[in-house]
């Protein structure tokens, strides 16, 4: 995961101390893109322990359309809990839009607009298969109507999927990227999702591509950068998935093979 820390000491080198919504105070560039080829590993950060059970029950969970914590129907990485309301509710967030994104049609008979659903996910899977060489495969989080009902606004606004000589490839652009927490995180779970699109459409998964907005180093996280920045990275591990559809995935299909990786390292969460 060279490029991972390549971004490190980009934003250590170049950045510039910004205010932030938390108040904990940041260094950021704005504009930066790693490149990662599934072809060569599952792109995971080495350098510390990333907990990839987490991203996987997290990934499950937005491809469920779930927004509450409480959902007993599938399991959530605690992370979600600090946004969450008494009733476990997060709003519109990530899953809602992949799965249920508002459509309002006219209704003649009755006068009115009645209230439908996209759902982004099947539709992206379709697209791949029927319009392979289409430039419109893309899934946004970032309805705008819905913002003000989110408990936070989606950091990894929007991605689009590319089909070339049998090669699935997937960029993300992420407005706010949290460079020691959320990046790591990210990146395998986009990795994982275009993993579960290219077996589905029985494509090879190619490159992802990660395409930062805000890319910021909480000034907390700083010390423990620097000790990942002094660490070597090791042989990136390889993802094992079923013969299923991404929708029929479940938490025990997943397995990540031979993740080898430094000491775990702790941030403080900015709420």
């Amino acid at each position: 995961m060279r490029q991972y820390l390549e971004l490190v000491q980009h934003v250590l080198d170049h950045g510039e101390t910004k205010k932030d919504r938390t108040g904990t105070g940041t260094i950021s560039v704005f504009g930066y893109q790693m490149r990662f080829d599934l072809r060569e590993g599952f792109p995971i950060v080495t350098t510390k322990k990333i907990l990839f059970p987490a991203v996987v029950w997290e990934l499950l969970w937005f491809l469920r359309g779930s927004t509450n914590i409480q959902d007993d129907l599938t399991q959530h990485t605690p992370i979600w809990n600090a946004w969450a309301n008494n009733q476990g509710e997060l709003g519109p967030v990530y899953g809602y839009q992949w799965r249920k994104w508002d459509k309002f049609t006219w209704d003649d008979q009755a006068r009115q607009y009645r209230k439908e659903h996209i759902d982004q996910i099947r539709q992206a899977l379709a697209m791949i298969e029927t319009d392979p060489d289409s430039r419109r495969i893309i899934i946004s989080a970032w309805n705008v109507a819905d913002l003000y009902r989110m408990a936070l606004p989606p950091c990894h606004a929007f991605f689009q999927f590319g089909v070339v000589k049998g090669r699935l490839d997937c960029q993300l652009y992420q407005r706010s990227a949290d460079i020691a927490l959320g990046v790591p995180f990210n990146i395998s779970s986009y990795a994982l999702l275009l993993a579960m699109f290219a077996q589905e459409c029985g494509l090879t998964p190619g490159f992802f591509i990660h395409t930062l907005g805000d890319a910021h180093i909480y000034l907390n996280h700083i010390e423990g950068l620097k000790t990942q920045l002094n660490r070597v990275p090791k042989k990136l591990p390889s993802l094992l998935l079923p013969s299923k559809p991404v929708l029929e995935m479940r938490f025990a299909d997943i397995e990540l093979v031979d993740y080898q990786y430094a000491d775990f390292i702790k941030f403080p969460i900015a709420v």
